[in-house]
């Protein structure tokens, strides 16, 4: 064999690899492959090992992996005219090979522009507070804006969430004043019902004490106690307190003059008895002696 026919056979062992391996394609398990020959759509080929006729047939390899796609931040003026920055995220993955390949050209951009107009869209018919306080219903809202127009395109959108919402600081600053004033009126409520509770007890206690004097006493040396705790030098007496010692004195003066008055007083009149009258004797003088 000479060396030209050497030549010739390594030609076309060359030109046999290259031929197979443009037949031969890997479809992987999280993928599906679009088959076009001359330009016309086959079918299908599912995960595995593929062949195809060179030049002829195309497989074009779609992923039905789920895709995060941020949306950024867009200016949106609210309902109540408040100018907002706003990000969010978008989820989609698509369901159907065929229409996401045929029926537009790059599903990826076009899902991001329409997110983006519909993000404007929803958010301007809420207000601020709404914006702020109902994530969740303009979250599906958007969610079910997309899916109407994206499964013509054999996309899902899956999830929809606003990420960031900016606002302007004259905006902080009055929603923070807000919430201070907010907060102040919470407490002062507290407060009021605070006293009421306390009044109502209150109100209880001393008709127990109207009931019972003993115990307003009981209560006050209580207080007395509870202030000699501190070592204080100087003790206040509670007014209470000084007109009940006031009244405990007045009670022991009438007891005691009471008793000097029962004492004094006899059990029985006692009946008068005659007394003779005696004239003393006069006292006879000593006899002097004369010398």
């Amino acid at each position: 064999m000479d060396f030209t026919a050497v030549v010739i056979w390594l030609l076309v062992a060359a030109l046999l690899l290259i031929v197979a391996r443009m037949s031969i394609r890997i479809v992987r398990q999280y993928e599906q492959g679009v088959l076009f020959r001359l330009g016309r759509v086959i079918g299908v080929r599912m995960p595995g090992l593929r062949f195809i006729i060179p030049v002829i047939d195309r497989l074009q390899l779609v992923s039905l992996r789920i895709v995060t796609m941020p949306i950024q931040s867009q200016g949106i003026i609210t309902q109540d005219n408040v100018s907002v920055d706003i990000s969010a995220v978008a989820y989609y993955r698509v369901i159907d090979a065929v229409k996401s390949v045929v029926a537009i050209e790059n599903v990826a951009a076009a899902i991001n522009q329409i997110a983006q107009t519909t993000l404007r869209k929803v958010v301007g018919r809420h207000s601020l507070d709404q914006t702020l306080s109902e994530t969740e219903r303009i979250n599906s809202d958007i969610r079910e804006i997309l899916d109407a127009l994206t499964l013509e395109w054999g996309v899902e959108v899956t999830l929809v969430e606003l990420k960031d919402i900016q606002l302007p600081e004259s905006m902080k600053r009055a929603m923070a004043r807000q919430a201070e004033a907010e907060r102040e009126k919470r407490a002062k409520i507290i407060a009021a019902e605070g006293e009421s509770i306390a009044a109502a007890a209150l109100g209880e206690a001393s008709d127990i004490m109207m009931a019972h004097p003993l115990a307003l006493q009981l209560r006050n040396l209580q207080s007395l106690v509870e202030i000699a705790v501190d070592k204080n030098s100087t003790v206040v007496f509670p007014a209470p307190l000084m007109s009940t010692i006031g009244e405990l004195s007045a009670f022991l003066a009438r007891e005691t003059k009471a008793a000097q008055a029962t004492v004094a007083a006899p059990a029985q009149p006692a009946v008068p008895t005659p007394v003779a009258a005696t004239v003393p004797s006069p006292i006879p003088a000593a006899p002097s002696k004369v010398a």
